[in-house]
């Protein structure tokens, strides 16, 4: 299967994607940040930047307890919808995480939900943990929440059929050169029109990360296996969490 490298362009600006991941658990959700926030303690006026922020519904539910949020998201549709929330103290920006973005500015730096890792080549991903590195302040704290490639490895669900307001998702996963890889082929009934996208993501493990955040002069201070904070296990977590200080 051929991959664009460049595939979450496209990928992330369709509505196909936002239909597809309508369902994901909000309660769950707040649930991991309450948590959080309670293990970090941020001072109650902490800049706070969301790398990935996607719809910004995370950004916000942070900027409602009084922080200074700022989310990018390099999808266009996303921060648009994104910009409707904007208030004195929650902001977004369309924005490639490979690149800088504000340097020493933030006491926090979240990347949620499996946010890192699309890119081809090592360099990019280097470069945009270096991006979140440099955004911190001196002492500040990154979170990066990762898929546990050893976990979805082996219970990976090789073909799926969802179908979601007339539109029926035929997806196809594999494990294939440390990548796990995902074809989706769309039919939409409604408008008789069909389309393929393709997610890839790098089947990145702790060594991977410690190896990368080592590089970057971050110390992993913690490190979870699901969003309840257990500790983590390499076969039994679902998650990858990892909790780094810059130093």
């Amino acid at each position: 299967m051929e991959i664009d490298k460049r595939w979450f362009e496209d990928w992330f600006n369709s509505p196909y994607y936002h239909l597809l991941y309508n369902n994901r658990d909000e309660r769950e959700a707040a649930a991991f940040i309450d948590k959080l926030l309670a293990y970090l303690h941020p001072p109650k006026d902490a800049e706070m930047l969301d790398v990935a922020c996607g719809k910004g519904r995370h950004a916000k539910y942070l900027a409602d307890k009084g922080y200074d949020v700022t989310g990018i998201d390099l999808s266009i549709e996303s921060i648009n919808v994104a910009k409707k929330m904007e208030n004195a103290h929650l902001s977004f920006f369309q924005h490639d995480m490979r690149l800088p973005f504000r340097v020493n500015y933030f006491d926090v730096v979240l990347n949620f939900f499996t946010s890192f890792g699309y890119f081809e080549s090592q360099r990019d991903n280097d470069n945009a943990l270096r991006t979140l590195k440099n955004a911190l302040k001196p002492g500040g704290r990154l979170v990066l929440d990762y898929l546990n490639s050893n976990y979805v490895a082996a219970h990976l669900v090789v073909d799926e059929v969802k179908e979601k307001d007339q539109v029926v998702f035929d997806i196809h996963r594999q494990y294939i050169n440390k990548k796990f890889i995902k074809e989706i082929n769309i039919l939409d009934k409604e408008k008789m029109r069909r389309a393929t996208f393709t997610e890839s993501v790098n089947a990145f493990v702790r060594e991977d990360f410690e190896k990368m955040f080592a590089k970057q002069g971050l110390i992993i201070t913690e490190i979870f296996g699901d969003y309840h904070f257990n500790s983590y296990d390499e076969q039994r977590s679902p998650r990858l969490i990892i909790i780094a200080t810059k130093s």
